[in-house]
């Protein structure tokens, strides 16, 4: 029944998608070129090594052993904060390094003490597999224990898993709640837990779920609540959740100052073809193209597969092996185009992504800084064009 209500609200929620008025996103844009040569400037005042936090030699070392060379904005404001053991708001966009600000001082926490259970909620398995990658990287030679709890995999292997020794649990609202019914996952043994991408958990109808988890968790915890926005909705969790909490907010850095935005004004039903065109060019090399609907990017993906495009498609309707299949050949450089909504926008650390195309228009501002975040990474150049229907003008 869980699972039959989100499909329904989530079809709803795309049939009433509005898009951002074309004129507000390219004002949006020339202020994010304005300010860029500003926002360096702030960003290479004084930053912190790794080495100056308290944390044990052995995590020093995976962290070494990752090339983190320096803390972002949002590690060098919370981690000593965390390993004091303070409630956190962290206001910070992906891309940011954010994972790595509350896994870092976690894993610290729980490698010191091993009878600490952290528990991570995060809106989809994307980011729940990424976050787990992450902490395996931390976690390395610690002898720490995590169980990965989303859709599309297997219930009973994550059942037998939970009922282990386990001391990070990692997992989707939908899939948290199944195992909760079972008796299988018992939040109030966990004195650790973070709720990442909160708003997204919010926008996409999990707001009374993650309001039931809490009502769950013991009172005697760490609380550590990450978000890109706070809208109203997003505060009322907040009140509920954290206590006398230290609020850190990097919201101003709204995107990669790496990326080149382009815009590509065209005709609605020469879209395809321009895109076609645009692929087909050398410096496309590995391209991420964000669309509205799960029909429409599964039809646009159909159609570049049958023009010879190496392409690949990532939507709500797909099973978890699938999307994982589709993110693995994106990866490894087998295909060149990863066709996605916006399941794909947020969290997922796909390297060298040399273009964004927004084939259909995102619907806030913060989705757009969300899907372009995919590309100019690691210090490396990233485009971002965004397809304007004519008809818009």
């Amino acid at each position: 029944m869980y699972r039959n209500y989100y499909r329904h609200n989530n079809q709803k929620r795309n049939f009433k998608h509005k898009q951002l008025p074309a004129h507000e996103l390219l004002n949006a844009i020339k202020s994010i070129e304005m300010v860029s040569k500003d926002r360096r400037s702030e960003e290479n005042l004084s930053k912190k090594s790794f080495s100056d936090f308290n944390l044990t030699q052995k995590l020093q070392d995976n962290i070494k052993y990752k090339n983190y060379l320096a803390p972002t904005p949002i590690q060098e404001q919370t981690i000593d904060k965390i390993l004091e053991g303070k409630d956190l708001i962290g206001i910070a966009n992906t891309g940011t390094g954010k994972t790595a600000a509350f896994l870092i001082p976690l894993v610290n926490k729980v490698f010191l003490n091993n009878t600490n259970k952290v528990l991570i909620i995060t809106p989809t398995r994307e980011l729940a597999i990424q976050i787990s990658a992450e902490l395996r990287d931390f976690s390395r030679g610690l002898g720490l224990r995590s169980v990965l709890c989303i859709g599309g995999a297997s219930t009973m292997r994550q059942r037998n898993e939970l009922r282990q020794n386990v001391n990070f649990v990692i997992g989707t609202p939908g899939r948290i709640k199944d195992l909760i019914g079972t008796r299988s996952l018992n939040l109030s043994l966990f004195n650790n837990v973070v709720l990442d991408e909160a708003d997204r958990m919010v926008d996409i109808g999990f707001i009374n779920d993650i309001k039931y988890f809490i009502s769950l968790l013991s009172s005697n915890r760490q609380s550590l609540f990450f978000s890109a926005t706070i809208p109203e909705k997003v505060k009322e969790i907040i009140n509920s959740f954290v206590v006398n909490p230290v609020t850190v907010s990097v919201e101003k850095q709204k995107t990669a100052e790496n990326v080149k935005h382009e815009v590509v004004r065209v005709e609605r039903n020469q879209k395809v073809d321009k895109l076609h065109d645009l692929l087909s060019q050398d410096n496309f090399e590995k391209v991420l193209v964000f669309g509205r609907t799960k029909w429409g990017m599964q039809k646009l993906t159909d159609e570049l597969v049958r023009r010879g495009i190496k392409a690949a498609v990532i939507h709500g309707n797909k099973t978890q092996g699938q999307r994982q299949k589709a993110l693995e050949l994106f990866k490894s450089n087998q295909i060149t185009v990863l066709v996605a909504t916006d399941v794909a926008s947020r969290g997922l650390d796909i390297p060298d992504v040399s273009h964004v195309i927004n084939y259909d228009m995102p619907g806030t501002f913060d989705d757009y800084i969300h899907r372009i975040g995919r590309t100019g990474r690691a210090n490396k150049k990233g485009t971002a064009l965004t397809f304007i229907e004519q008809l818009n003008y």
